[in-house]
């Protein structure tokens, strides 16, 4: 009986193991792909047959995106936009949750649940452009940063979290005369550091990815970021874009040699996923606990 119930485990596991590998492969094998045809020249690529290796490497893709101008500048602007906006909103996001956790508060609820159904009333595209062009936040930098200050959604994370602080912890920091601003910095924040990392990468990929305010909201190239311009590369035939001067002369006559439009497009991707790829696995761990933060205690 014994021996059964092995022979069953061992079986058990083996089909588990399987089952698994074959959802790694599934899950991780398209971002191969990508990355293989980002390091295969295009023209060669364009004949099919490229599956799991480069057939013919080369780094000619990654020197026509790289040696465009509109390409460093975005990506500047993006690690920019994703830095100072993942640390304006989850400082005034915190300090929002921490304000709405506080017991004392008065008319704490109603402001609970305004900011709960505001979450599900879309402004409008066209109010919304009103309000920035009246805060003079078109085409400025800050249109990225200002109006992401406060997601309410991390924000009710941030509440759900701070509620299960003990509450003696503040009131003898009170007694000592500590006031709200040193309480939150100095006990609410150093306790906090899963929250606070969980949303804050959740922040920057999102800050990382977004494109579509700089689409409807900068009309300058300089600002644009480089999700935007990958947007247009997809959308649009990169080998037009050569042919109109959007690349240097030097990356137009080696891209017209071996790259294509589907290789400069597969190669963009991974120039913009990568950098959220080589942070994520530091941040696992707080990501994962981030999710299960507020889902059983609301």
């Amino acid at each position: 009986m014994a021996m059964k119930k092995r022979f069953e485990d061992a079986t058990f596991d083996i089909l588990n193991y399987i089952f698994m590998i074959c959802i790694v492969f599934i899950t991780l094998y398209p971002f191969y792909y990508v990355m293989v045809l980002s390091f295969n020249e295009g023209l060669d690529a364009s004949r099919g047959g490229v599956f799991f290796w480069p057939r013919k490497f080369t780094l000619e893709n990654y020197k026509v995106i790289l040696s465009e101008n509109k390409w460093l500048n975005s990506f500047f602007i993006t690690v920019a936009r994703t830095a100072v906006g993942t640390f304006s909103g989850v400082l005034f996001t915190s300090m929002v949750a921490f304000g709405l956790s506080q017991r004392r508060l008065l008319f704490r609820k109603f402001y609970i649940v305004f900011t709960i159904i505001a979450m599900y009333f879309y402004r409008g595209l066209i109010p919304y452009y009103i309000l920035l062009k009246e805060l003079r936040l078109i085409n400025s930098f800050l249109v990225y940063i200002v109006p992401q200050m406060l997601n309410i959604f991390f924000a009710l994370v941030m509440i759900s979290f701070f509620r299960e602080i003990p509450e003696e912890l503040q009131e003898s920091a009170a007694i000592d005369g500590a006031n709200d601003a040193v309480i939150f910095f100095k006990i609410i924040l150093p306790v906090s550091v899963p929250v606070l990392a969980a949303v804050s990468l959740f922040q920057a990929v999102w800050h990382w990815n977004e494109w579509q305010d700089a689409a409807f909201f900068v009309r300058e190239a300089r600002l644009r970021t480089m999700s935007y311009f990958m947007m247009e590369v997809i959308n649009k035939s990169m080998v037009s874009k050569m042919a109109r001067g959007g690349l240097s002369e030097q990356a137009a006559l080696g891209a017209a040699t071996t790259s294509t439009s589907q290789s400069v497009q597969m190669t963009s991707i991974i120039i913009a996923i990568a950098p959220i790829i080589m942070v994520y696995p530091f941040l696992q761990k707080y990501f994962i606990k981030g999710i299960m933060i507020g889902s059983i205690k609301g």
